[in-house]
């Protein structure tokens, strides 16, 4: 009877933890598993994608959440919504916004101008105009003291004070001073900076300039990161070398050693010697998700693997306006296994071996999520 219990136990906390996409069907939405099959069959008129196993949607005009098996675990009674983060959700009900719980219980929160969504255990303040954070226990950990505070990335904001940025962890300390006129991420105790007319890196909270360079983007996932100078796209390291000299026309972020490259008027790859490992031959190129396929564009969108071998043939749109926000770049290609598509105004899901997940197409469709 106790492994009955167990296993019990497990089944439900796998399927409470699956991911499922939102898709509609004959103008109704509804959710999909990784299967293809439908887990929740499409029957709402407006709903949104799924966070933290709960799912807004609508009834009556009236907005509430359902779980992962479709019943409702909070009844629809909000006017508008937002999505959990954090155990958290924003809602909008008799002319004011505020937080509820999971169990849709109004949660009281400090003196605010304005409601904002949690993200990984914080949420901004706002008060006199000036930005400042607090926790899941709705204690103010910082208080409002900047203009302001970007969303946090791997656990730091970039923040602003009169017109000079630094960058704080979730605390509210400061671990980049706020002296710069630009900044950009902060990647293993390293950052982009302008200082003044400089472009540089502030690495472990010192600046180190960079001779010539006009621009630096962000660190992504690999040690390097892409600057241009005389108008032409190079490498740098956390320590601000030149690995690959400028030479490239344009280029994007390095994954599993390999990163598009525009030379001349096509895309290709090189690898971290800067050496061309698959030809420039191509109208556009994304970078390689973990998956190891990536986006690549002759008229319509394909995916090739590593080597340079299409493995999945150029007749797919990738992106759209819309119903869909704007894509970050490892969304426009295979995030766990699956890639959206477009096909013949439809829309569905490849796996990676470029069949399409339980051979249908839908009107829309979102990402997976939990």
């Amino acid at each position: 009877m106790k492994k009955l219990f167990i296993f019990v136990v497990f089944l439900t906390q796998l399927s409470n933890s699956q991911e499922l996409a939102l898709v509609r069907k004959e103008e109704k939405f509804g959710y999909i598993s990784k299967n293809g099959d439908f887990v929740i069959q499409p029957k709402f008129k407006s709903a949104k994608d799924f966070s933290e196993g709960l799912a807004a949607v609508e009834e009556n005009g009236l907005w509430g959440f359902i779980d992962t098996k479709g019943d409702w675990a909070i009844q629809a009674t909000f006017n508008k919504v937002k999505y959990f983060n954090s155990e958290f959700c924003v809602v909008f009900k008799n002319d004011k916004w505020f937080y509820i719980n999971k169990k849709g219980e109004t949660v009281a929160s400090p003196d605010s101008e304005k409601i904002f969504d949690f993200e990984d255990g914080v949420a901004f303040i706002k008060q006199k105009d000036k930005i400042g954070l607090i926790n899941i226990k709705m204690i103010v950990v910082l208080e409002p003291k900047y203009d302001v505070i970007k969303s946090f990335e791997d656990g730091f904001a970039r923040v602003r004070n009169n017109e000079r940025w630094g960058i704080i962890d979730k605390t509210g300390k400061v671990v980049v001073e706020i002296i710069y006129d630009e900044i950009g991420n902060y990647f293993k105790n390293t950052a982009w900076a302008k200082n003044g007319t400089a472009f540089g890196l502030v690495i472990s909270g010192k600046f180190k300039t960079i001779d010539g360079v006009e621009k630096i983007w962000d660190f992504y996932s690999q040690d390097l990161t892409y600057a241009k100078k005389n108008d032409k796209i190079g490498f740098i390291d956390l320590n601000g070398n030149w690995v690959i000299e400028p030479k490239f026309d344009k280029a994007r972020a390095f994954v599993k050693n390999l990163a598009p490259v525009f030379i001349g008027k096509k895309w290709g790859y090189i690898n971290l010697q800067g050496k061309i490992v698959i030809e420039p031959t191509y109208e556009d190129a994304e970078i390689f998700s973990k998956d190891g396929l990536a986006p690549i564009k002759n008229k319509k969108w394909g995916f090739i693997n590593e080597s340079g071998k299409l493995v999945i043939p150029t007749q797919y749109d990738i992106t759209a306006g819309g119903v869909f926000g704007i894509f970050k770049d490892d969304e426009k290609g295979f995030v766990n296994g699956i890639a959206r598509v477009k096909n013949e105004k439809r829309w569905g899901f490849l796996k990676t071996d470029g069949q399409v997940l339980g051979n249908q197409w839908f009107e829309n469709a979102e990402l997976f999520k939990k």
